[in-house]
């Protein structure tokens, strides 16, 4: 059966989002060639099955929330989107028109957030994580800054609580200074520590309506503390997360790590160009990975360079900081 589907895109700069000489929304015609996909003006017009209609709709309207957030699209991000949707099909999430298999089209998306916000893996590494932690109970997600690792395994705990598969969300950091000095910043450590708490609190402001997130934080069914608070605890029925592990001590670590109860799935992230303990202290993450990689029942995902959804300028930044760091070696 032969359908057909309007997007407009009023509200988006056109040139823009289509790209020099219409390069982003070329790739998603030629990713889908069983199906006419014709753009005038402000409005795009799909013609084709109806489950690769609705396809090519979430792709591009996946494409405006990313515009939207960041204030650009390129080709290789809408390549990167492409990619993970064929990975889907791959792993039959999604099911081509003749297929027996039922199946929902939204499978692939991990949580539906805020003002229309679809929060789903942008990468084949990406969509690791969300494999890892649904066959593991602790995992380790490397990576550089902007690959989406935080987000990702925030994303996947909000809708481990949704679904009611844990009780609570434990969300830590260790308190290390990244050149700049706690000591001067006003209140207890969890007040000093809360600043560099940021990215976590906007990643759950994207996913979990204000008054319901308000109600979390005020009867701890969301708790974000500084690792320090860890300390003697044994966590039961939690989704935990150690954000910038990087920054942890082999002490710390190991300290964290035995806070596992019954029932809890543990993701642990970190970026080992960014460790910002003195220079004679050894990473607790890096010690960690070498020790337990291996064990069953832990899984360790590393992204690079290729999955970071920030600025286009941020993967050149990467690069240049790694062809300088060969050359001091």
């Amino acid at each position: 059966m032969v359908v057909e589907k309007i997007i407009n895109l009023e509200d988006l700069p056109i040139a823009e989002f289509m790209g020099v000489h219409n390069k982003n929304i070329n790739e998603v015609v030629t990713a889908f060639p069983k199906s006419k996909i014709i753009s005038r003006g402000n409005e795009i017009k799909i013609i084709g099955s109806m489950l690769e209609v609705q396809r090519i709709a979430d792709v591009i309207d996946t494409l405006q929330i990313y515009f939207h957030k960041y204030g650009y699209l390129d080709d290789k991000y809408v390549r990167s989107i492409l990619s993970s949707d064929e990975l889907a099909t791959q792993h039959g999430l999604v099911v081509g028109e003749g297929s027996t298999a039922s199946t929902n089209i939204d499978d692939d998306i991990i949580l539906h957030g805020n003002k229309g916000i679809i929060i789903k893996a942008r990468t084949i590494n990406q969509q690791k994580i969300v494999t890892g932690i649904r066959d593991n109970d602790l995992m380790f997600v490397l990576g550089p800054a902007g690959t989406g690792k935080t987000y990702i395994s925030v994303a996947l705990a909000v809708r481990a609580l949704k679904n009611k598969e844990i009780k609570k969300i434990i969300i830590t950091r260790p308190a290390v200074e990244a050149g700049e000095s706690l000591g001067f910043l006003p209140g207890d450590l969890k007040e000093k520590i809360d600043p560099y708490l940021r990215p976590i609190y906007d990643a759950l402001e994207d996913m979990i309506p204000a008054e319901k997130l308000k109600y979390y934080y005020e009867n701890n069914v969301i708790e974000i503390a500084p690792l320090a608070y860890m300390r003697g605890r044994t966590l039961h029925g939690a989704f935990i997360l150690l954000d910038e592990a990087q920054n942890t001590t082999a002490m710390q670590i190991k300290m964290f790590l035995t806070r596992m109860g019954n029932n809890c799935k543990m993701v642990v992230t970190g970026d080992g160009s960014q460790i910002d303990l003195p220079r004679n202290q050894k990473s607790g993450l890096v010690e960690a990975t070498k020790i337990l990689k291996g064990i069953k029942g832990i899984a360790m995902i590393e992204l690079d360079k290729k999955d970071v959804m920030r600025h286009k300028l941020v993967e050149s930044i990467l690069e240049a900081y790694e062809k300088e760091e060969k050359k001091n070696e």
